[in-house]
């Protein structure tokens, strides 16, 4: 490492750590609670969930210290429902921020949900199709005419979808049942379906010898991947808009430290917490950099992703009218996290396809304070 890196180094950590004491020593009038609903039963004690930064505020309780002096309580509510779930819990104003999927999203922004897309957490997530380990089925067009578990509603529902009509399928070719997560596990282990789609979860499974996988979408065309956000109400973040950029500021640190490579197998141990094996995030993020996954930029593919599940959601009858997204992200909260962290450079930001950076190559200084634990 250079001099000057060092003394940028230090540079940044000063800065942010100046900026956390001046905080620490002001108290603003806050909400008496912060619920945060995440779209997944999660696991551990106490529970979390891996995939997403958003874990990492979790397991650090970085929220919970943030606004300790203003006495606001902080709540994490896990659905086993996913998606669906949170959409109701968001409905009845049961939560006020909320980690979920775009499929999901979507629909509940159709549904007349008044929520703002604050930023990005956990871009690209891939999807599997698992199967018996004697299953004679080997390839997608196997799928034709035979059970499969799909967690209709999620963000891998619209993509199980389009990967099917690229094999020249539709999902009514298939004896599709619904199940969440958990249960479509248990069903594919003792034969209750042929196949199954679904995430990282299955790869416990592969390497406990109980399924083989016959499709990814690793390495494939990054618009059959998924991606997951942190959304808000919109009446919360306009009533409350310190705690919002307090949770903000948070998810956007969680995501700098998480977009380390240094700490990669800090990263997988903490994520493990909840129960998904560290070896099956090793799989998951095979030859992917950590900052293409954990980036919380909500660029032209971020953008492009969520236009085209609205439109394609709408196209399969998921939703039933149209509904507008440019103005759904409000991106104020991160822009000043970005800037306020020195982090306005350091995620690439895509074209809409995903492939190609519009930013050109990142940052290799470590911006911001340097963590190496969780």
């Amino acid at each position: 490492m250079t001099g000057t890196s060092r003394l940028r180094r230090r540079l940044f950590a000063g800065l942010a750590g100046a900026f956390m004491v001046a905080m620490a020593g002001t108290a603003w009038p806050g909400p008496d609670v912060v619920r945060i609903g995440v779209a997944t039963a999660g696991g551990g004690d106490p529970i979390t969930w891996g995939g997403s930064p958003g874990a990492v505020v979790r397991a650090n309780r970085w929220l919970e210290d943030a606004f300790a002096r203003q006495g606001t309580k902080v709540e994490w509510l896990f659905f086993k429902g996913a998606g669906p779930a949170v959409n109701e819990a968001l409905s009845n104003r049961q939560i006020d921020f909320a980690y979920q999927g775009d499929l999901p999203s979507v629909v509940g922004r159709a549904n007349g949900l008044d929520t703002r897309l604050l930023l990005v957490s956990g871009a690209r997530n891939n999807l599997y199709v698992a199967v018996p380990p004697a299953s004679p089925l080997r390839t997608l067009e196997d799928l034709k005419g035979r059970t499969v578990a799909l967690f209709r509603g999620t963000n891998g529902h619209l993509v199980a979808i389009n990967v099917l009509a690229a094999h020249g399928l539709a999902e009514r070719d298939l004896k599709v049942v619904n199940l969440d997560t958990g249960s479509a596990q248990a069903a594919i282990v003792s034969n209750g379906v042929q196949a199954a789609f679904g995430g990282i979860e299955y790869f416990k499974l592969r390497d406990q010898g109980l399924v083989r996988m016959v499709f990814s979408t690793q390495r494939g065309n990054p618009a059959y991947t998924r991606q997951a956000a942190l959304l808000v109400r919109a009446a919360f973040a306009q009533d409350n808009p310190q705690a919002t950029q307090t949770v903000v500021d948070a998810f956007v640190r969680a995501a700098c430290w998480a977009s380390d490579e240094e700490n990669r197998d800090a990263l997988f141990q903490l994520w493990a917490r909840s129960g998904i094996p560290y070896a099956s995030f090793k799989a998951e993020f095979q030859d992917q950099t950590l900052k293409s996954r954990n980036s919380p930029v909500v660029d032209a593919f971020i953008v492009g992703r969520y236009k085209a599940v609205a439109a394609d959601a709408l196209r399969q009858r998921l939703i039933r009218r149209e509904i507008s997204v440019d103005d759904w992200f409000d991106t104020r909260y991160l822009e000043r996290a970005l800037k306020d962290q020195g982090l306005e450079d350091y995620w690439p930001r895509y074209a809409t396809d995903g492939i190609t950076r519009v930013n050109g190559p990142a940052s290799t200084a470590q911006a911001g304070p340097r963590e190496n634990r969780p």
